[in-house]
């Protein structure tokens, strides 16, 4: 998976489609598009443009996620977290092997 691909992967976990997350980031949908086809790389103001937009972009750029402080996650994302705190052990397990199963589509 390269660069072009976590870009995608991240702007789809955000919920934008490519024209708003090209806007957002200052750039065309062409460039756009042409960024996560791996086609061209993005420069540094895009990426500090989509930073803002909650972008992990040590992620992006190297394959390895940040680690993430509880203030920086999205309210679906700690509503996720905060019931996945309150499930036993086994239930974690259940709920681990169900996200790498989606994960891994």
């Amino acid at each position: 998976m390269g660069i072009g691909d976590r870009l995608k992967e991240e702007r789809e976990r955000l919920g934008f489609n490519q024209t708003e997350f090209a806007a957002k980031a200052g750039a065309s949908k062409n460039s756009q598009y042409n960024y996560e086809k791996g086609e061209r790389s993005p420069d540094a103001n895009y990426l500090a443009a989509v930073a803002e937009q909650g972008v992990d972009i040590l992620y992006v750029v190297t394959g390895q996620r940040m680690p993430v402080a509880e203030g920086m996650l999205l309210v679906e994302e700690m509503e996720m977290m905060l019931h996945i705190r309150g499930l036993g052990d086994e239930d974690k397990g259940a709920v681990k092997r169900l996200l790498r199963a989606f994960s891994n589509k």
